[in-house]
């Protein structure tokens, strides 16, 4: 495993913290008979005090909002982790961008050969790695620390990232906190980096949900978001990669357990999610 950080024990930014609330989420799967993952690396993650007070939270919610707030997490991680497994049967390097405390090198079975780059912000790399410090990585571990707005891209070819080589991309819940600009530019270096048949998921939400989440600052994740799409097929179209885009509850991504009644997609102005997978032109 090579590791390019110093151990710090705590998280301080709010947006970091947002990584805590999903690896609770993840944790509250985990503890389900019918759960869609085995994430058992997530409560150490999260902290039992992360996990209660999203319990906690989840209860003072009506039935159905509760039950779809974790359901939500739970399809798109399983939905990403057969997309990852798919795709290297085709590829041997992972890059997971904005990775927070994903755990897939960790939990999932990779060829030990498989490289896996994960890159996020310093103090995000340095608490998951001090928590995982004894455990042993499934594949060859890369933890990058960098700011996806500044320049990373030096920091992965460093590592060892293989531009001749296909790679799968992996931004899961990142692109709705950076702004258009940003997620052009970051589409533009990943494009610039990969090899023809390179893989690539990702997940966006609406601008509908992206301007409904604006106006509550105080919401713990929405609150962060900066962009939402309405044409998910355009965007990575326009970097040259052909993509599929289903949204949580189709038949494709719900696993039996996201019971969600969408809207048709041509129906304008409603708040929505959408999970992306594709391959480079």
């Amino acid at each position: 495993m090579e590791v390019s950080s110093t151990k710090s024990p705590l998280i301080q930014s709010d947006v970091c913290k947002t990584a805590v609330v999903m690896a609770a989420k993840r944790a509250i799967e985990t503890e389900r008979p019918d759960r869609l993952f085995d994430d058992h690396f997530a409560a150490q993650l999260a902290g039992e005090a992360a996990i209660t007070l999203q319990k906690e939270y989840l209860s003072q919610l009506p039935d159905k909002r509760s039950e779809i707030k974790v359901q939500f997490v739970a399809v798109r991680t399983r939905y990403f982790d057969d997309f990852l497994m798919e795709s290297l049967q085709s590829a041997s390097q992972v890059v997971i961008l904005g990775s927070g405390l994903d755990t897939r090198a960790f939990r999932l079975p990779l060829a030990p050969i498989t490289n896996l780059y994960e890159i996020d912000l310093q103090e995000i790399i340095d608490y998951k790695l001090n928590i995982l410090n004894a455990v042993e990585p499934k594949c060859n571990y890369h933890a990058i620390a960098g700011d996806l707005k500044q320049e990373w891209m030096e920091k992965l070819l460093a590592s060892g990232y293989d531009t001749n080589t296909p790679a799968v991309w992996l931004m899961e819940g990142l692109l709705m906190y950076l702004n258009e600009t940003e997620v052009d530019q970051l589409l533009k270096t990943i494009t610039f980096l990969s090899a023809p048949n390179s893989f690539l998921g990702a997940d966006l939400v609406s601008v509908q949900s992206w301007q409904v989440g604006t106006q509550n600052s105080k919401a713990v994740i929405s609150g962060h978001w900066k962009s939402g799409c309405d044409e998910p097929e355009q965007l990575f179209a326009s970097h040259g990669w052909e993509v599929s885009v289903v949204q949580p509850g189709d038949i494709r991504a719900s696993y039996g357990r996201y019971a969600v009644e969408l809207a048709p997609r041509e129906i304008p102005g409603k708040r929505r999610s959408y999970l992306v997978v594709g391959k480079k032109n």
